[in-house]
């Protein structure tokens, strides 16, 4: 976890450095121990192991530190930290302030229990507690709806955060290569088209112990459906300069969240 602090705080410099305001990691941002891959979890080093808390998380006092001394938004994809009455984690997001203080937070909703055809079984509701609250939470001069991955299958929760007031919604990922070569692009530019929204989706890349392999393509998505940037298969920076205008004018062109209708089956 110390090296990747590290790696995750120059890169924090240079975004910074070029001008970002807010600055998003990919879901399991400072270690990429799996919750359900046995073999992981047995090289990790023990200390590497702990249930932290929120408060005790090195990478979260790291990133706190990092926002108040750059004066910019951090969107910290995602860590793990105690869910103490369940015995288990939180996969948890966090949006840190130019203040270094915890704006908002968002525990993951929809957890990665799935057999993807990579020889890999994940099962993430073994060690991680579901979430149960969607959060949107003023951001940058935008409002953000925090979600977490998996999440992005699960339209619904996008058209929730749309309707409560989101103009940008956040997809922090450690997409699967297999799943991320078949749907990634697909399904954020879904989420941006259905709800006029802006989508960042910041996402893991590369191959992980235990031979887990990550797609990458970092997305910036606009409103209408078009791929603003990809971040391709190579750790980095992106930098993406963001018009909240073109909600607005989207939304005028296709006024859909105000065409939701309830319906009864026959």
């Amino acid at each position: 976890m110390a090296a990747n602090i590290a790696a995750v705080e120059a890169m924090v410099a240079q975004a910074a450095g070029q001008g970002a305001k807010l600055i998003a990691t990919p879901e399991n941002t400072f270690l990429m121990e799996s919750a359900y891959a046995k073999a992981t979890a047995d090289r990790a080093p023990k200390q590497e192991r702990i249930f932290y808390t929120q408060e005790s998380h090195p990478g979260v006092l790291a990133a706190q530190g990092w926002a108040k001394q750059y004066a910019v938004w951090i969107l910290l994809g995602s860590v793990f930290v105690a869910a103490e009455e369940t015995g288990k984690m939180f996969n948890r997001s966090l949006l840190i302030n130019p203040q270094g203080g915890i704006a908002a937070h968002y525990d993951k909703i929809h957890l990665f229990d799935v057999e993807v055809g990579d020889g890999q079984v994940y099962h993430e509701s073994a060690k991680i507690a579901a979430g149960g609250k969607a959060v949107v939470t003023p951001c940058a001069g935008a409002v953000l709806g925090m979600t977490v991955c998996y999440d992005v299958r699960f339209p619904q929760l996008y058209r929730a955060l749309a309707k409560a007031g989101a103009n940008i919604l956040a997809v922090p990922s450690a997409f699967t290569q297999t799943t991320g070569e078949a749907h990634w692009h697909v399904l954020l530019r879904a989420r941006a088209i259905e709800n006029g929204c802006f989508v960042i989706a910041p996402a893991q890349t590369g191959t992980h112990p235990g031979n887990r392999k990550t797609y990458g393509h970092s997305l910036v998505v606009d409103p209408w459906g078009g791929i603003v940037a990809d971040g391709g298969t190579e750790p980095g920076v992106t930098m993406v300069e963001i018009d909240l205008g073109e909600v607005e004018k989207t939304r005028a062109r296709i006024p859909s969240l105000q065409h939701d209708r309830s319906f009864d089956f026959v």
